[in-house]
């Protein structure tokens, strides 16, 4: 047996406490890896919540993983022992299905959630699949690596996947978790950015991390006058937003992406679409060989999360900071001396 000592909810809205667990023996395509940092995301708080009916418990949380790999089964590839590696929300998929054999593993109907059925990072160890297991360059700062592992690919990942150009005009809503890090990766694809945060105390932040323009989301005046300019505008937030108004900010043929998880209906004015030509789209994650190449570009253009760091035997104060919206962007749970 194989006992694994970590932190988990054994209902919604329950605090998490110290869990051992039997892992069973590694499977033969499996790694263990022996978390160093392990990013606190908010949907984290969504599983621990289950805001979106799909927890299972005991959840242990954390999909945002930095570590080492210690341990491999006997058919794992290209990965050595020792090897600094990086998790994020998906651990395996079926690797055969049309969705992995085109890339996008992410989008596998088998695909496993690292919280979901499975046991996180907010522990000692954590398996997964050795292609889910995404070795990190060397020029990344690991203690703030780990929110680039969900947060950085979800707003990554549209860019790659609609042809944004370096040409465009990008608008980012909500300056957060997210929004901070798709300004910065927009920034250093050549477009010009715009944000729009319901919070100008953060305008100079905003500026800071790549924003050209920073408009207020709250005042429908403001909004309208980057009416017919953006080209394509991801919206990061997961509240209700006056959708009609936004879509007016976009040109003839742009889009609207949704990376926020909004849990309620989204009213889109059809004849809007149809006039303009217009898009509304929406995306998960990214598979392994798109978060390589996300890694690859965060360190080329020293992108990286403005993060706070709780040890991890804090895990319930970070999550209560978390949930009052009080971090600033992220929060990263250090693993050393926890255990």
């Amino acid at each position: 047996m194989t006992y694994i000592s970590g932190w988990a909810a054994h209902g919604a809205r329950q605090k998490i406490e110290p869990f051992t667990y039997d892992a069973g023996p590694l499977a033969p395509e499996e790694v263990e890896i022996a978390v160093e940092y392990c990013g606190l995301c908010h949907s984290d708080l969504s599983i621990l919540n289950n805001d979106w009916g799909l927890s299972r418990y005991p959840v242990v949380p954390g999909h945002e993983v930095v570590g080492r790999i210690v341990a491999m089964g006997e058919h794992v590839k290209e990965l050595k022992i020792g090897q600094r590696v990086g998790i994020g929300w998906n651990v395996n998929s079926c690797m055969h299905c049309h969705e992995c054999l085109t890339g996008s593993h992410n989008l596998c109907q088998k695909a496993a959630p690292t919280i979901i059925g499975h046991y996180g990072g907010f522990a000692e160890r954590v398996r997964s699949h050795w292609l889910w297991a995404i070795p990190l360059p060397g020029k990344l700062e690991m203690s703030s690596a780990g929110p680039l592992l969900c947060g950085g690919i979800t707003v990554f990942a549209p860019l790659l996947m609609y042809g944004v150009k370096p040409t465009d005009r990008v608008g980012i809503v909500g300056i957060g978790g997210l929004g901070h890090l798709a300004l910065q990766f927009a920034r250093a694809w050549g477009c010009e950015v715009t944000a729009f945060t319901s919070d100008l105390s953060k305008a100079e932040e905003t500026r800071q991390f790549g924003a050209h323009r920073v408009v207020s989301s709250r005042n429908s005046a403001e909004i309208l006058k980057v009416a017919n300019s953006l080209d394509f505008l991801m919206v990061t937030v997961n509240v209700p937003l006056d959708w009609p108004l936004l879509l007016k900010t976009l040109k003839p043929n742009g889009r609207m992406h949704i990376v926020g998880a909004v849990l309620e209906p989204i009213p889109v004015p059809a004849f809007e679409l149809i006039m303009g030509q217009k898009s509304v789209s929406g995306s998960p994650t990214g598979g392994p060989a798109m978060m390589t190449a996300m890694l690859d570009f965060a360190a080329r253009h020293h992108i990286a999360p403005q993060v706070e760091h709780f040890p991890l035997n804090k895990v319930n104060d970070a999550i209560a900071h978390l949930a009052a919206g009080k971090a600033r962007y992220r929060v990263v749970l250090d693993h050393a001396a926890s255990f």
